[in-house]
């Protein structure tokens, strides 16, 4: 078993339930055996063995299910049944567990750009999350797909970091906020824009509701499947399965609905109980291939 320094469940913090946390589940899950002392390399250490195990997904909303931000649902979800979901319930476990261990954690939310001019006011759509530690304050992120980072992140102006061979930048934009960019094969690529607000659960469960039902919503409208590995990174919309690695251009695949389930399988480590799996194939059959410009997936 990992050495521990748990911080005492009395002093928990009442924005993220850390008390009933299945902390030896949620290690067991993203395999993680290393120490948790409350430091930087213990976060970077953590961030990536979530990322390995746990992928991006909207697999509950185009099957006719509901995304819940409570912890048992967290819990029940991305632990026991060892399944994916997207930003707002990833960050809102991660925070749990960091919280549980003694970092000291808040919530921030982002307005998403996915390419967008960072002159352009985006909507507040994106949990984030900001760590105090080391003489300063860290983004940390795994809920933004393919493309996040994959350790903390100084928030510091014009810092930039090199996770394994993919590279990043913390800028200011034009609007005063934080501005992550990720260069990809074709140059620098916005990712999303933040304040130093803090949020809470409220917010987060008011920005999951939605994106989880508004019509125009990418994830209601497109099944959706990430994962941001080490060396290659996959993004599945409706039935085009891109594949990405550093410096290269994305290679594409289109699948065929009958293929979908397999590939979420193989690929994403994605099992999903019979009745979910036979409405996904129904869903597939019924959209197109191509997914209109402008829809902004990752949040």
């Amino acid at each position: 078993m990992p050495t521990s320094t748990v911080a005492d469940p009395s002093h928990e913090s009442t924005r993220w339930e850390a008390s009933p946390l299945d902390l030896e589940a949620y290690l067991a899950r993203i395999e993680y055996r290393g120490p948790l002392t409350p430091s930087l390399e213990t976060l970077r250490a953590l961030q990536r063995a979530h990322l390995a195990a746990v992928p991006f997904e909207n697999l509950e909303i185009v099957t006719g299910g509901e995304i819940h931000l409570d912890l048992a649902s967290l819990q029940d979800k991305l632990v026991r049944r060892r399944r994916g979901g997207y930003c707002h319930e990833q960050n809102l476990l991660f925070a749990t567990v960091l919280d549980r261990l003694g970092f000291a954690v808040e919530g921030r939310s982002a307005r998403i750009l996915m390419g967008d001019d960072a002159h352009r006011v985006t909507p507040l759509s994106h949990t984030i999350l900001a760590v105090t530690m080391a003489g300063g304050d860290w983004l940390v992120d795994v809920g933004v797909g393919n493309v996040g980072p994959r350790e903390p992140i100084a928030l510091e102006e014009g810092v930039e970091a090199w996770h394994g061979r993919w590279e990043y930048r913390l800028e200011r934009s034009p609007l005063g906020y934080w501005l992550l960019r990720h260069r990809r094969h074709d140059g620098w690529f916005n990712l999303y824009q933040f304040g130093d607000e803090r949020y809470y659960r409220a917010d987060y469960e008011d920005h999951n509701y939605h994106v989880s039902h508004h019509p125009a919503s990418p994830f209601v409208r497109r099944i959706v499947a990430q994962h941001n590995g080490e060396e290659e990174r996959l993004a599945l919309t409706d039935l085009e399965l891109q594949t990405f690695r550093p410096g290269e251009a994305p290679e594409l695949r289109r699948l065929d609905a009958e293929a979908l389930p397999g590939v979420l399988r193989e690929r994403f480590g994605l099992v999903l109980a019979p009745a979910q799996e036979a409405a996904l194939r129904r869903r597939a059959e019924s959209l197109a291939v191509a997914s209109p410009d402008g829809e902004r997936l990752g949040s």
